[in-house]
């Protein structure tokens, strides 16, 4: 769509036998189309799609392209796709020719251009400085609530509060005899108030204090991913240094957690504090030698200083949750055009969720840049959803209802429309979970499509900004990424302006074109990476974090 010309309809791909409806369309609606005039036989709400030609039983349903339902019941001509009348499908792939041609977008205006990171010994750099302070096991989760609780408002890095005055005017209005009634209907205002010491350490961002549930008590294999995880974590270009609290006995070893380390950065001279409780005895030794130990590291840690760095120091992760029907069309595209942005500026890009690739495996494939990483690609989506359907599910599974509802009903309608963030350049490297980007370029990271295990996953790969597309609205954030939250429709934009950084619905009104929108993305990303400016996750302190057991995670 170009920019200034609306639409209330699109065909995505010339192969297509389905168009999306732009906006809500009645039963009796007259669709002119390729020289053609057809009435629609359903009422099809914005997002869902319809046919072009009448369809029987077992007929295939293409949309990018590609297959992506099976239909289960006849479908008049104009008559709207739903999941009571196609099924999921998708084509079956194997090792195909190479094909790396791609569409290599000019970034000429962008080839000295720099943002104001911090760099690391190792090469890389921080969009963000943090100091860590993790568990290796979920018996310490108390001890690193305590250890927030000590240190977050006394050195200046709380956020600000507001609810606890909302609250004292509840009690306020409960003690001189208001009614529930009235309680309900009282119009309570938010009034932030900041809290905390005046910020001690000017060069340090913040504190980040994760908690988890694994370490020990599941598998051998989820415990050492785990450590793989929190290795990617401590040597995260965005991390100054860590503190680490291990219990002692548990299956996630620090000796484990050391050999990650080394195995992601041979070099490593990061400060890292290791402290384990049933070595140290009490838990006032413990967490004494702890706040000790990191205040000192924090002075070290704010030494260091935004310094200019090229673009190609950029490792962007490209993430969708609460997807819609205009996903595909919107901002995942125009993910996908800014990677191509990166990819020619010599930076790297993350493209995960696995099971949200099911049905472009082909071309994904067929993109890699040799047969090793192809075949690594096609053997970890095999391997899988071997897994998941031995479990008794199986991508097929993979939408949720929210996505169902907005138009997403089969995973290879999704799924095609999701791999449009990875754009059109080659894939340079397939890498299994936790493994870490080495390589510039498009990198697929097996992952689920889970939205918090994908971005945490993303993060401890190397990613030192996400990109997050939603149709529908979700407020993840990551505590050491800043997690850029993208709309892929004015109406959420307008909806949800505090947990949103950036509309696409523009491309979808026909205001802006993928290209213009692009840039217009890269532009806040260049200044958010420069500390410029924070997303509305920072700003809300949205800092989740969820390590993926290997088991089934769609």
């Amino acid at each position: 769509m170009s920019a200034s010309t609306r639409h209330t309809y699109i065909q995505i791909h010339p192969l297509d036998n389905v168009l999306v409806a732009l906006q809500d369309l009645t039963a009796g609606t007259q669709i002119n189309f390729a020289g053609h005039t057809l009435t629609l036989a359903d009422n099809v709400q914005a997002k869902h799609k319809f046919t072009l030609q009448a369809l029987q039983p077992g007929d295939s349903i293409y949309m990018y392209g590609v297959l992506v339902g099976k239909t289960t019941t006849a479908i008049a001509q104009g008559g709207g796709i739903t999941v009571n009348n196609i099924v999921h499908a998708a084509n079956d792939f194997q090792l195909g020719n190479r094909k790396t041609e791609w569409h290599k977008p000019d970034v000429s205006r962008y080839q000295d251009r720099t943002f104001m990171g911090y760099h690391r010994h190792d090469g890389s750099v921080g969009t963000a400085n943090y100091w860590l302070v993790i568990p290796l096991v979920f018996c310490e989760n108390r001890n690193i609530n305590v250890l927030k609780e000590a240190l977050t408002a006394k050195l200046g890095f709380a956020k600000p509060r507001g609810y606890e005055n909302e609250v004292d005017s509840l009690i306020n209005m409960y003690q001189t005899g208001k009614s529930a009634a009235e309680l309900l209907q009282a119009d309570l205002q938010l009034t932030p108030e900041s809290i905390g010491a005046h910020k001690l350490f000017k060069n340090i961002d913040g504190i980040k204090f994760i908690n988890h549930d694994m370490g020990c008590g599941g598998t051998k294999t989820d415990s050492d991913a785990l450590c793989g995880l929190l290795a990617g974590y401590i040597t995260h270009p965005n991390i100054a240094g860590a503190t680490v609290l291990s219990l002692g006995c548990q299956h996630a070893q620090a000796s484990i957690l050391q050999t990650e380390i080394l195995k992601r950065d041979a070099n490593f001279n990061k400060p890292l504090i290791v402290l384990e409780q049933q070595q140290l005895g009490t838990e006032s030794a413990l967490l004494h030698e702890a706040l000790k130990q990191t205040f000192v590291g924090l002075i070290e840690a704010n030494k260091q200083e935004r310094q200019p760095a090229p673009l190609s120091k950029l490792c962007i992760g490209l993430e969708c949750g609460g997807s819609d029907g205009f996903s595909g069309i919107s901002a995942n595209p125009t993910l996908g055009y800014l990677s191509d942005m990166l990819v020619a500026l010599g930076g790297s890009v993350v493209l995960a969720e696995f099971p949200e690739l099911c049905g472009v495996e082909q071309e994904l494939s067929d993109r890699c840049i040799d047969e090793p990483t192809a075949k690594k690609f096609m053997n970890l989506m095999q391997t899988y959803n071997a897994r998941a359907e031995a479990d008794g599910s199986g991508f097929y599974a993979n939408p949720s209802p929210g996505n169902i509802k907005d138009g997403l009903i089969t995973d290879a309608i999704k799924s095609a429309g999701a791999a449009k963030k990875g754009g059109t350049s080659p894939i340079t490297a397939v890498l299994d979970y936790p493994e870490k980007v080495t390589q510039p370029g498009l990198n697929l990271l097996c992952t689920p499509g889970s939205d918090i295990e994908s971005t945490t996953a993303e993060v401890a790969s190397g990613a030192n900004i996400v990109l997050f597309t939603t149709g529908l609205g979700t407020p993840t954030g990551n505590p050491v990424a800043p997690v850029v939250k993208i709309s892929t429709n004015t109406k959420l934009y307008q909806k949800m302006p505090d947990i949103i950084d950036i509309d696409c619905g523009t491309i979808i009104e026909g205001e802006e074109t993928i290209e213009q929108t692009a840039i217009r993305m890269l532009e806040l990303v260049i200044d958010i990476a420069s500390g410029n400016q924070q997303t509305k996750a920072q700003k809300l302190g949205q800092d989740d974090f969820i390590p993926w057991k290997r088991g089934v995670s769609l």
